[in-house]
Parts: C-alpha cells; sequence; structure tokens
C-alpha cells in the first residue's frame, strides 16, 4: 500500500521524454501490430484495387476558312462536345451495358491552335473503349465541320455567281469600267476564300502515354506506412492509458 502515494504522486509530475520512452517500449508490440496491418492493408490496395491508368489523347485540326481561321470557334464546339455529344454517348452506354462508362474525357483547345484535344485517363483493359468513344466524337465533328463548310463554300459561290451576272448586266454601258474592275476585284478576293478553305483532319486518335497516370501504388504503401506508424504510436499510448487506468481501478477496489 506504500507504493500507492508514490505512484500517483510520479504521474501527477511533468512526464519527461523518457517516461515516454519507456512507456513506448513496454508498448511496443501494439506498435508493430498496428504498423504492419496498416502497411499490409496499403499494399494490398495498392496491389488488388487500385488499376493502372494511362493517358489517351486525340487530336483533331478543325476546318478552316482562312489563313487561320476555323470555321466554327473552337469554343463552340468544345462546349457541345461536353453539354450534348458526350453525355449522350455516356447516356447511351449506361442504358446498353447497364454501368457507367469507366472514364471521363477533358476537352481543351491548345492556345492560337485550331486543334480539339481529347483527353482520357484509363485502364488498358479499357483502351479499346476509350478509342471507340473518342472516334465517336471526332465523327460527331467531323459531321458538323463539313456542314458548316459546305454551306460556307455554297455561300461563296452565290456570290460569285451574283458577281459574274452583275459583269455580264454592266457589259456594254457607258462609264461601267470602273464598276467592272471593282467587281472583278470582289470576285478574285471571293475565289481566294474559296481556295482557302479547308477541311478538317483527324492527326491522332487515342495515343496511349508512355508512362502510367493517376497515384503511384508505391505512394500509397509509402502514406500507408507514415499512417501506420502514426496509428501505432497514438494506440501504444492509449493501450497504456488503459492499462492504468484499470490497474487505478483495481487498487481503489482492494482499499
Amino acid at each position: 500500500m506504500d507504493s500507492t502515494p508514490e505512484r500517483r504522486q510520479t504521474y501527477d509530475d511533468e512526464i519527461s521524454l523518457v517516461d515516454l520512452a519507456t512507456t513506448f517500449i513496454r508498448r511496443r508490440r501494439v506498435f508493430y501490430v498496428v504498423f504492419l496491418a496498416t502497411t499490409l492493408a496499403g499494399l494490398a490496395y495498392a496491389l488488388l484495387l487500385v488499376p493502372e491508368k494511362y493517358e489517351y489523347v486525340s487530336l483533331y485540326q478543325m476546318a478552316e476558312v482562312d489563313s487561320g481561321k476555323t470555321v466554327e470557334a473552337p469554343a463552340t464546339t468544345i462546349a457541345t462536345l461536353e453539354n450534348q455529344w458526350f453525355p449522350e454517348i455516356q447516356a447511351t452506354h449506361r442504358q446498353t451495358e447497364e454501368e457507367k462508362l469507366p472514364f471521363e474525357i477533358s476537352f481543351s483547345n491548345p492556345e492560337d491552335t485550331g486543334l480539339i484535344r481529347m483527353v482520357s485517363q484509363a485502364s488498358p483493359d479499357n483502351a479499346a473503349l476509350v478509342e471507340e468513344t473518342h472516334e465517336k466524337l471526332i465523327d460527331q465533328i467531323k459531321e458538323r465541320q463539313h456542314a458548316l463548310l459546305s454551306r460556307e463554300k455554297q455561300s461563296l459561290e452565290n456570290r460569285i455567281e451574283a458577281i459574274d451576272r452583275a459583269v455580264e448586266s454592266l457589259q456594254g454601258g457607258e462609264d461601267t469600267g470602273s464598276a467592272i474592275a471593282e467587281a472583278y476585284d470582289k470576285r478574285v478576293d471571293l475565289e481566294g476564300k474559296l481556295e482557302g478553305l479547308g477541311q478538317g483532319e483527324t492527326l491522332v486518335v487515342s495515343r496511349e502515354s508512355a508512362e502510367r497516370k493517376g497515384t503511384s501504388k508505391t505512394l500509397i504503401v509509402i502514406m500507408a506506412a507514415v499512417l501506420g506508424g502514426t496509428m501505432g504510436v497514438f494506440f501504444a499510448f492509449v493501450s497504456e492509458f488503459i492499462v492504468l487506468v484499470r490497474e487505478q481501478l483495481g487498487e481503489n477496489a482492494g482499499e
């Protein structure tokens, strides 16, 4: 019974580093168990549940109506891809396969270019589906671009024909030389624009990146080890606290 006041006095005093080290060594088995369990859980998660992912990139050069001027603003095309065409493909896949499309697609327009860039991150098992989806979206762009380009071509041809008719009506008239010359200048300008029309072109379809993307499995294991170490220390001291509380309750009951 004489040791009880001393023990109480010891734990009422400020805890030193020696006390902490002693406690940790005494409860090191708790630390080992928690550390190994957490690390092994992280390793299992990294090996079994985290799929290998690669980046798949497609590039489409938009049709041009003039040098460097696209038939449609890239931002408009991207907005249509994000809000209409890709959601339609997602909905169709959900209906036919009864599951969500296993990847997303981000769309962008590299600065000062007429390119549409599609990027997906997916596992190699879904590479064929990624390629199929990218091709469907590119086909949608092609169809729209072709329609816009045909409309622009028809407009230019109609304007050239109108100029030809105007020139015919001016010929033989008096003081029409300047008007005819001006009409020919406009015709030449329109013909230049007509020749400058350029079809869109698919540059790359679902090109796979050389390196894996996403969270590294090694990083997951390292983070699990760090977490396991932190939790191991915490539970080691918690277990010591629980033991001391039980001893104290036992001593009080004995009194």
